[in-house]
């Protein structure tokens, strides 16, 4: 069963293979968008939410490649699938290089296609979620009093709590204190889980 709240961008100029692109895809259950050129496809990228792309590589207003370099730039980070022809095997490189997730040779077979879009789709889900759990932690780190936070920072670091009192003027005792309230707001049941949580958050920006 394929995830549907995942939309499948189909990017090529030629509106027979879109269609045809389309049709296999939408067969096959998953929710399909398509777009005529890259510049079109551009223009609303920032937009999309929870979405993977496939594209020709080679295109009149911007190939496969550069599209990919773009929206890299603009930090539109999609799982996507680039479909190359005989001969195009470096620029299809080139394409992983700048992101793509995996690339098709033509002619390929419905089958082939179709479990590759599928690893995309499983991909863009996979992000969607890690995102939705990045913005539970910092809204829990939000929840935290100020030296709680400053509690917080010292644990992360590795710090035993002596050094943690020390650095803050404080007790080691008052620095337990504080550290079960602020596991209790960010709902971590272990010193791992709560490393793990906060890893990939920048502190700074989280308060």
């Amino acid at each position: 069963m394929a995830n549907t709240d995942t939309v499948v961008h189909i990017v090529d100029d030629e509106e027979a293979v879109r269609n045809s692109l389309a049709f296999l895809l939408s067969g096959a259950g998953f929710a399909v968008r398509v777009h005529e050129s890259a510049t079109a496809f551009l223009a609303i990228a920032a937009d999309i939410q929870n979405g993977c792309l496939i594209t020709d590589l080679r295109m009149p207003d911007i190939n496969g490649v550069e599209l990919l370099r773009r929206l890299r730039e603009d930090g539109t980070l999609l799982p996507a699938v680039v479909i190359t022809g005989h001969g195009d095997v470096q620029m299809a490189v080139e394409a992983m290089k700048s992101g793509a997730l995996d690339f098709i040779e033509k002619p390929f077979s419905d089958d082939v296609l179709i479990a590759s879009i599928s690893r995309a789709v499983a991909t863009a889900s996979e992000r969607r979620r890690s995102d939705a759990m990045a913005e539970q932690v910092r809204q829990r780190i939000a929840s935290l009093s100020e030296r709680e936070h400053q509690v917080l920072r010292g644990v992360v670091a590795g710090q035993p709590n002596k050094t943690i009192a020390f650095d803050l003027g404080i007790s080691p005792r008052t620095v337990e204190v504080y550290r079960a309230g602020l596991m209790g707001k960010m709902q971590a049941h272990s010193l791992a889980e709560l490393v793990r949580m906060v890893m990939d958050i920048d502190l700074d920006r989280a308060d």
